[in-house]
């Protein structure tokens, strides 16, 4: 007994070591990362490192696996087909959307996978269409500033792609009802990030 506890002040130690370098403020840059391999892999790293494109793209792909493989075929042309379209129509227009918007698209998604909703395939091909179009034009009007354009956005589309291909696919075939509710777990913290959003959104001098 003696030895289990005096490990506990390590551990202390050891956690907050980890985690002090993740919780240390640090600049936010609004321009993609360049990789140096072109602008391809620039929007494939910037969809990687984009928590409001890789987090709601990942809710709608584990909403789509738990109501089955025909929803999960759905979401997995249909966004990025949105995605690609909205992307197009960002780098034309070069703005004209707020990001904070996109907390909603994690309340949304995150509390249907929480709900475990039953949606129609007809519903899941509209937040799809809808969550490709609003976080495309956000891409394209991002990479109209580097200068990527298409070809970075291309990158995006292919990570989008891979991303709900893998998830929905893994998600699909789980009939355990323990295992479901790992994934309505995981829903329920997205929605809980995005009312975390929605908060520092409206916040007071915001």
């Amino acid at each position: 007994m003696s030895g289990r506890v005096s490990l506990k002040p390590w551990r202390q130690i050891v956690i907050a070591g980890g985690l002090g370098p993740a919780l240390w403020p640090s600049g936010a840059e609004a321009h993609l990362v360049t990789t140096g391999l072109g602008p391809v892999y620039d929007g494939l790293l910037h969809f990687a490192l984009t928590p409001e494109d890789l987090v709601p793209a990942l809710a709608l792909a584990l909403l789509a696996g738990l109501r089955g493989a025909a929803h999960g075929r759905r979401a997995l042309f249909v966004l990025p087909a949105a995605w690609l379209l909205g992307g197009l129509l960002g780098l034309a227009a070069h703005g004209g959307m707020s990001p904070a918007l996109t907390s909603i698209s994690f309340v949304l998604l995150g509390g249907l996978v929480a709900a475990d909703a039953r949606l129609p395939l007809y519903a899941t091909t509209m937040l799809a269409a809808l969550l490709g179009l609003f976080n495309g034009y956000l891409n394209g009007t991002a990479m109209a500033q580097p200068g990527l354009g298409t070809l970075g956005l291309l990158g995006i589309v292919a990570a989008v792609f891979t991303l709900v291909a893998l998830a929905a696919s893994f998600v699909a075939p789980l009939r355990a009802a323990w295992a479901r509710v790992v994934v309505r777990v995981a829903g329920s913290w997205i929605a809980a990030i995005g009312l975390l959003l929605l908060g520092w959104a409206f916040r007071p001098g915001a």
